[in-house]
């Protein structure tokens, strides 16, 4: 468990340290007030029962920085060790490969996790000009973050997967970015089915990203998604596992 922990702190430092982890904290920064001032365009304009989570989803600057974030944090949890040639002495102390794939997931998820710290910010600035109270509250912001963290957990192990895979970032992360998107479609055409109606169509909808984080931007939680998030996450951390294994005995 310490040496687990130690991993961690390496990758979150690790991040911090390097100009991408700025670079990505700028451009999230920049993306959330753009969002922002959407928002009250949208809202001076337009009136709307929708919690103002929903309406910050609907805006679709969540899936942008989801989409581009993702790969730039995690392009770097393999590929680097490998290029820089400290994979090898990685390997060959005495960490178990799971704990390296988990250390360097849980550091990126944390990453992560506090870039969306500035959203909570824009959201009770967008509260207090809208003069509307029941358009922000504390339980569907916890469903918002529930949400977010769920999807990016499948996103950055989706990314940690394509790094293992790789020695350069750059393809690292120009994998993760096509993986990401052709969930993102997937997504898109699966909540288009929705509306249609019989069972099978419904059954379908149930796999669909992009309507269940529209559930979670709502308030709403269900047990499905939470299923549904954490086993694409375990099963690409699995993947990842795999690849990590095979390369300690070449």
């Amino acid at each position: 468990m310490r040496a687990y922990c130690t991993l961690v702190r390496r990758e979150v430092s690790s991040l911090f340290v390097s100009w991408t982890g700025y670079v990505v904290i700028a451009a999230v920064v920049f993306l959330l007030g753009l969002s922002f001032t959407y928002m009250f365009r949208i809202l001076n304009t337009n009136a709307t029962s929708a919690p103002l989570t929903q309406v910050f989803y609907d805006t679709f600057f969540f899936w942008i920085i989801l989409l581009l974030v993702t790969p730039v944090i995690t392009m770097r949890s393999f590929a680097l060790e490998k290029s820089s040639g400290t994979f090898e002495t990685l390997m060959t102390t005495p960490v178990g490969d799971a704990q390296v794939v988990l250390a360097k997931f849980t550091g990126a998820l944390i990453f992560y996790v506090l870039l969306w710290l500035p959203l909570l910010a824009c959201l009770m600035v967008v509260r207090h000009y809208s003069h509307d109270p029941t358009a922000f509250d504390a339980g569907t912001l916890a469903s918002t973050y529930l949400g977010i963290t769920l999807l990016g957990a499948v996103y950055l192990a989706v990314g940690v997967f394509a790094s293992a895979l790789t020695r350069s970032q750059i393809i690292a992360a120009i994998v993760t970015l096509v993986i990401g998107i052709a969930l993102f479609i997937v997504g898109l055409l699966l909540s288009a089915l929705a509306g249609e109606p019989g069972l099978q169509a419904q059954m379908i909808a149930h796999f669909s990203l992009v309507e269940h984080m529209r559930d979670f931007a709502a308030g709403v939680i269900d047990t499905r998604p939470l299923v549904f998030y954490g086993s694409l996450t375990l099963f690409f951390l699995f993947l990842t596992w795999r690849v990590v294994e095979s390369r300690r005995w070449k």
